[in-house]
């Protein structure tokens, strides 16, 4: 199989990017492990029965133009295809339907999204404890709702959207424990006057935190020395806050400390990528068109930088045209240009949002007790001890640890890793870095490798 550009995640970025390349004339081949399109923020926009649309508010639902768009565009769709490498002539393998095949393409765009941040604190490996990402993908896709009260823990605008779209279905949280300090907000009012330029983000979390507190929903806020207490599944989730020592029983807690880009395919690519002091995260060095430090891979949405849905339609556009003048040399300034306005617009908020909602320091400096690579099982003072012995960062720490060596390929515990050796080295991030990505990007059965279908004609 062999495309102009090929399209990883079907995400808003990802289905902006495809529809937009298709539309000028490339040929796109779009790939995503999901049945259907719409990533985690649109997931089954096309199937959802109308009240649950509604009760996940206008936001989700704009996620059906752009469904509708790409499914028009004449672009190549691939639903349940695990792409699993991309190598440095841009072919891209991936596996669908029990079997490997490989299509090579001039140009791709990576567009897959955000994770959630690691949340390495005592108990957050027991039974019982998931990610608020985790929670609001079941609401989304099968209209699911806990069958118990459940806490959620951290910090960030998703907690406070998901608490209310819980409240809206009917299972209000026990309680929502922030962890963002009382002084934060002080500090954070600096960006105030630029976050008015989009009004409509605080009009939201306004009127979410109204909405909380009519329903009875409790909200501790500046929570500190949080703990999921249990032997064999969660059982209560413990914290200091105001002055006092909290103790919440609950069987379900959901942590949550934002999202952050998922480097996984720009890291396997060798893609330049820089430290956020802001966003407290690696991203990729972009060009004004949204390309990578390597030709021909363009990456959009918030796997460039966390922006939310409106800002990685727009950067899939942009990326969309990035490739159409790289490949056929069209340059659409005065569209580019429009593009970047809109995106000034809608960004003007993250700074705010940036500053608010950092990481708590309990997780960027997790106590020595506390595992970090789940995998291995790995804990933050196996991390320090091995810097001790003269680990210099996360690659080492596979040979002295097997850190990051288990199946998630660091996903759950690179972030963590190099916050640590950092600390402990008394290095900036950016010199400590990030694991090295290798393929496969997940794990898959050997018989999909032995029926691994390459492309005849490659060189």
């Amino acid at each position: 199989m062999r495309c102009d550009l090929a399209v990883i995640g079907a995400g808003p970025a990802g289905l902006a990017a495809a529809t937009r390349a298709a539309e000028a004339g490339l040929s796109v081949e779009l790939f995503d492990e999901q049945p259907a399109p719409g990533g985690q923020i649109y997931r089954a926009i096309e199937s959802v029965p109308a009240p649950r649309r509604e009760l996940l508010g206008p936001d989700y639902a704009a996620g059906a133009a752009l469904a509708s768009a790409f499914r028009a565009s004449g672009a190549g769709y691939h639903p349940g295809a695990l792409v699993w490498n991309v190598d440095a002539t841009l072919a891209v393998d991936f596996s669908r339907d029990g079997r490997s095949r490989q299509c090579r393409a001039r140009a791709v765009v990576v567009a897959t999204g955000a994770i959630e941040r690691p949340t390495p604190l005592p108990g957050w490996t027991l039974p019982g404890v998931t990610g608020a990402g985790a929670l609001q993908i079941l609401l989304k896709a099968q209209g699911l709702v806990p069958s118990e009260p459940v806490v959620l823990a951290g910090s960030g605008p998703l907690l406070l959207l998901l608490a209310d779209q819980l409240t809206r279905a009917g299972a209000p949280p026990k309680a929502v424990v922030e962890t963002v300090p009382r002084g934060r907000l002080l500090a954070a009012a600096k960006h105030l006057p630029a976050a008015l330029r989009a009004p409509g983000y605080l009009a939201k979390g306004l009127k979410m935190l109204r909405a909380l507190k009519a329903a009875g929903v409790p909200l501790h806020r500046g929570a500190t020395d949080l703990a999921i207490e249990g032997g064999e599944r969660a059982e209560a989730l413990s914290f200091t806050a105001g002055g006092r020592r909290h103790r919440l029983e609950a069987g379900l807690i959901a942590l949550h400390q934002g999202v952050v880009p998922n480097q996984q395919v720009t890291r396997l690519l060798r893609c330049a990528h820089r430290w956020s002091g802001s966003q407290r995260c690696f991203l990729p060095v972009l060009d004004d068109w949204c390309e990578s430090s390597v030709e021909g891979v363009f990456v959009a949405g918030d796997g460039a930088g966390i922006g939310g849905a409106a800002s990685a339609a727009l950067r899939g556009r942009l990326a969309a045209l990035g490739a159409l003048r790289r490949l056929r040399g069209d340059v659409a300034e005065d569209e580019a240009a429009g593009l970047r306005r809109d995106l000034a617009r809608d960004g003007a908020v993250r700074p705010l949002l940036e500053a608010l909602y950092a990481p708590s320091e309990q997780v960027l400096a997790p106590a020595d007790d506390t595992l970090v690579c789940r995998c291995e099982e790995v804990t933050a003072g196996q991390l320090r001890q091995s810097v001790a012995l003269g680990c210099p960062g996360p690659n080492q720490a596979k040979s002295f640890l097997r850190c990051g060596m288990g199946p998630c390929q660091g996903r759950f515990c690179g972030l963590a890793v190099t916050e640590i050796i950092a600390a402990a080295r008394g290095e900036p991030q950016q010199e400590i870095d990030y694991y090295r990505i290798r393929p496969p990007l997940k794990p898959l059965p050997l018989a999909e490798l032995a029926a691994f279908e390459a492309d005849e004609d490659a060189a």
